[in-house]
């Protein structure tokens, strides 16, 4: 068994890391203060600081949150679970990003449900908790019981959220132009439409209702991947109502047997991955607060506000750039499809051992058939490996121009490999990997393989009657 790891340079990460935990910090000082005044404080006063803090208005939310959660939450929380280089107490403040953010005082998500469905929550449902269950980026959930006896949560948008992350986005030349000290060669015009396209598109709660339902039909019945049924008659652009879901959060799963651990990166690699090619999409915020747990495997899978939908033609991409690099290692096809989609220039003179040293980066976890270990050095690793200037490959980065459809595929080497690191996940991802690519059709090569293959059977056996 082989670990998947790469030196770093510690001292030049670790600067970077601090510039980017600033980034996610900024704007949420007054919470920041919050939360210290309430580690200390009895139970009693706990509950007291929490009423005192809750923003009441639209406007307490584009002040107070307006650079702390949208687009800048996001890049603190991909800070929280990628970069384990952080110092400690930077990293455990990013980390409550999560599932941890304000909550909207109970009378304005009220007004939100109110606005958007005509009703108050308490008519509306059978039985309403105003206290949140979970603060994300741009919404908060709560439990509710429908009239019909169904157990619900519902996704309220923070009024005036939107306006702030389009502010943000709007005023955020500064970010993407990092990109182009980063990778000189880019043509960074195509990739900041991109970025934004996909963050605007997490603002529309009716298009995340048509992704998870788009998902959710795909998963019906899978053994290991569940996606909670989208309740339409309580969903609008800006409340989305789906069914509820129990289980472990990845705080708790961390404190789960190797084996269990190594369930759960199984099952969440064969969603990422699997449905790249089955669906040609992929739900592109693989960061654990979207992710509810259980034993043996089992994930609930709960934000589809990021997808991808992938044209033939970048399927077809990724699976000539795969067949090339894993499958035939032929470096002369691998070099020839990413001049034909102008990444790298066709009068570059770098060498194929070049290529194949920089990009063999983006397949290590399939390139081998052996069972591997994915580590945290692995992990931050990729960081270096994408955003580190000069260097080893710094002329190779120069020349480099990033098509925009790479652009959320990157989460998986910054995102899900973050993930697998903190899960020490271990497994023959390569095997794994044929099972999923449609090109090669590998057999079964795990008890969940197996499984998933029986109900893969069944599942065409109905659609075909």
């Amino acid at each position: 068994m082989s670990k998947l790891s790469k030196p770093v340079n510690t001292t030049r990460l670790a600067g970077r890391n601090l510039r980017l935990a600033r980034l996610g910090l900024r704007g949420g000082g007054r919470y920041a203060v919050h939360k210290a005044r309430r580690t200390f404080a009895s139970s009693e006063r706990k509950e007291s600081l929490d009423t005192e803090f809750q923003l009441k208005t639209a406007e307490d939310v584009t002040a107070e949150l307006g650079n702390m959660k949208g687009a800048m939450m996001k890049l603190g929380q991909m800070a929280s679970y990628i970069d384990t280089g952080l110092p400690d107490h930077v990293r455990a403040t990013l980390a409550s990003l999560q599932h941890d953010a304000p909550p909207m005082a109970p009378e304005l998500a009220a007004q939100q449900i109110m606005d958007e469905l005509g009703f108050e929550p308490e008519e509306l449902f059978a039985e309403w908790d105003p206290v949140p269950i979970a603060s994300a980026s741009i919404g908060q959930v709560h439990r509710a019981m429908t009239r019909e006896g169904e157990a619900v949560a519902v996704k309220v948008q923070y009024p005036g959220v939107a306006e702030a992350v389009k502010s943000d986005l709007g005023n955020a030349g500064w970010l993407f132009g990092a990109m182009g000290s980063m990778f000189p060669g880019l043509d960074s015009g195509p990739i900041v439409e991109e970025l934004k396209a996909r963050l605007f598109e997490e603002l529309d709660y009716k298009l995340e209702a048509e992704n998870q339902r788009y998902y959710a039909k795909s998963y019906q019945d899978h053994p290991f991947i569940h996606i909670p049924k989208v309740i339409d008659r309580y969903c609008t652009e800006r409340i989305l109502t789906t069914e509820l879901v129990s289980g472990s959060k990845f705080t708790e799963v961390l404190e789960w047997s190797s084996e269990e651990k190594n369930l759960v990166a199984e099952t969440l690699f064969r969603f990422s991955f699997g449905a790249i090619y089955g669906l040609h999409a992929f739900n592109g915020d693989p960061h654990p607060g979207n992710y509810i747990f259980n034993p043996g495997g089992q994930v609930a899978f709960l934000d589809f506000g990021l997808v991808k939908r992938f044209t033939t033609e970048e399927n077809v991409l990724f699976q000539d750039l795969i067949l090339a690099m894993v499958i035939n290692n032929d470096m002369d096809m691998f070099r020839e499809r990413l001049e034909s989609i102008k990444m790298l220039p066709k009068d570059n003179d770098f060498t194929n051992e070049e290529i194949y040293e920089y990009f063999k980066y983006y397949y290590n976890y399939v390139l081998e058939d052996a069972v591997i270990t994915i580590d945290t050095e692995y992990a931050e690793g990729g960081v270096a490996h994408i955003f580190e200037a000069g260097g080893r490959f710094g002329d190779l980065k120069k020349a480099l121009n990033v098509p925009p459809s790479f652009v959320v595929l990157q989460r998986i080497t910054l995102g899900l490999m973050g993930i697998f690191a903190q899960l020490d996940a271990t497994a023959n991802f390569h095997r794994i990997a044929r099972e999923l690519w449609p090109f090669v059709e590998g057999e079964p090569s795990t008890e969940m393989g197996k499984i998933i293959a029986q109900w893969e059977l069944e599942k065409k056996r109905l659609d075909e009657t």
